[in-house]
């Protein structure tokens, strides 16, 4: 991504991990955490348990700015028919000292595509994750879900309320209408 650092490995590829998210390598003097799915081929990971989300420093944390990613093509199935669910996600987060790398939550996004769970759940899921990975100042998920059974369900959850002062605008997904 442009006006992106680009983050580097700092440990040995087979190092051990806390868990599916990367924590920071200490031992650095830069403190760069690593990273190591950018730039690699990555399978997509079967299910978001064993998805890795991965952090790189933000190079301005003493600016309130809103990130966001939009995912028009976010997949899970259906816990009970198994039929697939389409959404169209929007992430906005106020970074403190990390941002979420881009292909590490592409990655995380398409292992839900075989993972059975209601809109609710893959949703708040999916915006609790990032919160515990890059502990930021703000961060809201919608989740504009399209309809089956001849009902859209949408979503939303914010982990608290946004800085004053921080422009956060509209998450620009139309309500659905149908045929209108």
């Amino acid at each position: 991504m442009m006006g992106r650092q680009r983050a580097t490995s700092v440990r040995p590829p087979n190092r051990n991990r806390a868990g599916p998210i990367h924590p920071m390598a200490n031992d650095d003097k830069q403190h760069t955490p690593a990273v190591d799915q950018l730039g690699r081929h990555v399978a997509v990971p079967t299910n978001p348990e064993t998805a890795v989300l991965e952090r790189v420093s933000n190079p301005h944390p003493d600016v309130m700015y809103v990130a966001r990613f939009a995912a028009p093509e976010f997949t899970s199935i259906c816990p009970v028919t198994g039929q697939p669910d389409f959404a169209h996600l929007v992430i906005d987060y106020v970074p403190k000292d990390w941002l979420v790398e881009s292909k590490s939550l592409k990655l995380y996004l398409s292992s839900f595509r075989n993972h059975g769970a209601f809109h609710e759940d893959c949703t708040i899921a999916v915006g609790k994750r990032i919160v515990e990975l890059l502990e930021p100042h703000f961060l809201r998920i919608g989740g504009y879900w399209y309809p089956r059974g001849g009902m859209p369900i949408d979503v939303f959850w914010q982990s608290g309320t946004c800085p004053d002062g921080v422009w956060l605008p509209d998450q620009g997904v139309a309500p659905y209408r149908g045929r209108g």
